[in-house]
């Protein structure tokens, strides 16, 4: 069995400009830009072994959740799946279609914190999205590519992030 916490994040054309390091004396310049085009990352993360898995699809209803969570079931078909999320409207067990060996179970309401993978998200953002302006949506795609397939080579890492102590023991 593996258990997953799984979550959706927005990415876009929106920045929020962060505070960042510049030499004593220079203020450095950070480009801001409001341009409202996002696409979604859904993601799963395993505490355990630090395994994951993203996809990027284009909006955040039950069609895209059912082929992401068949995505995350072709990619481990060897185990039973218990994957955690939040309690949105689109992840009702009514609205989704879910492979055989998957169960999933929902987070109390109102508790992003009790979800590892909003961590990730978090850190993500810090590490390939901070006062980054976009040429378009596909070079923000090309982006959420490239910090997607960092974390799925690094389980360390996310285990790092999602490894908390209650999870784990």
């Amino acid at each position: 069995m593996k258990v997953f916490f799984q979550d959706e994040a927005r990415f876009g054309r929106i920045n929020d400009p962060r505070r960042c390091w510049a030499p004593k004396g220079v203020r450095p310049l950070v480009p801001k830009q409001i341009i409202r085009e996002y696409t979604y990352a859904y993601g799963a993360i395993c505490p355990f072994d630090g395994e994951s898995c993203y996809l990027i699809l284009p909006a955040m209803n039950s069609a895209c959740m059912t082929l992401f969570l068949r995505e995350l079931s072709e990619r481990f078909p060897d185990y039973f799946l218990l994957v955690i999320y939040d309690g949105a409207p689109c992840h009702s067990e009514g609205a989704l279609s879910l492979p055989e060996h998957m169960k999933v179970v929902s987070l109390p309401p109102y508790s992003p914190e009790l979800n590892p993978t909003e961590n990730g998200w978090d850190d993500m953002r810090e590490k390939f999205f901070k006062n980054t302006v976009f040429a378009s949506m596909e070079a923000v795609e090309d982006q959420l590519v490239e910090a997607c397939n960092f974390y799925e080579s690094n389980p360390q890492i996310i285990q790092s992030i999602a490894g908390w102590n209650w999870i784990i023991n």
